[in-house]
């Protein structure tokens, strides 16, 4: 019994913002003092950002969930005036993205005609974790959410102000009316 509760609970916690959504509160730390280096080198500062809503998704070209790029594209298409997605490619689960940053570049492009800012491939999560992964499952830095990705394709909405407002977990596609409301 102790061992369904404590998996029950662990469960709530993992999915908690996804299940009630967010308040906007405004982060201990500014997401717009980010940067980091795109798939292809150079330096991308957040403060770029300042207006738009963004979508963080942490990516891998060999999951179930890869497919999912296909969405993402679609709603850079569809909301590109308002919305910019980065995509950071990440080898932490499964080890389903082994290739360099110019494979999973050629992939994405190949395969899924991407066009959305692709990011430097990092951790994104545990002790080695990239900054920005730190900053969105920091509640010091955030302001609310602990949550890291459990599995690739987690995704992080930050709106117009730099503010975190929803945690979605990979089994939400990004066309979902949860992530696209959130957008409009």
């Amino acid at each position: 019994m102790k061992r369904l509760l404590i998996a029950i609970t662990a469960l709530l916690c993992s999915v908690g913002s996804y299940i009630y959504g967010q308040t906007p509160v405004t982060p201990p730390a500014d997401f717009y003092s980010l940067s980091f280096k795109t798939i292809t080198g150079e330096e991308f500062k957040f403060d770029q950002l300042k207006g738009k809503k963004v979508l963080i998704v942490n990516t891998a070209s060999k999951c179930g969930y890869t497919p999912q790029f296909e969405q993402l594209e679609e709603l850079h298409k569809t909301y590109g005036d308002k919305l910019v997605i980065l995509g950071f490619p990440s080898n932490d689960f499964g080890a389903q993205d082994p290739g360099s940053n110019e494979d999973i570049k050629s992939f994405c492009e190949e395969n899924y005609g991407v066009t959305f800012k692709m990011m430097d491939k990092s951790s994104v999560k545990g002790a080695d974790k990239n900054k920005v992964y730190q900053w969105l499952s920091s509640p010091a830095k955030n302001g609310w959410n602990k949550t890291e990705p459990s599995w690739n394709f987690g995704k992080y909405i930050i709106d117009e102000k730099g503010r975190l407002v929803a945690f979605f977990p990979s089994k939400v596609k990004p066309t979902d009316k949860e992530i696209t409301d959130k957008i409009k």
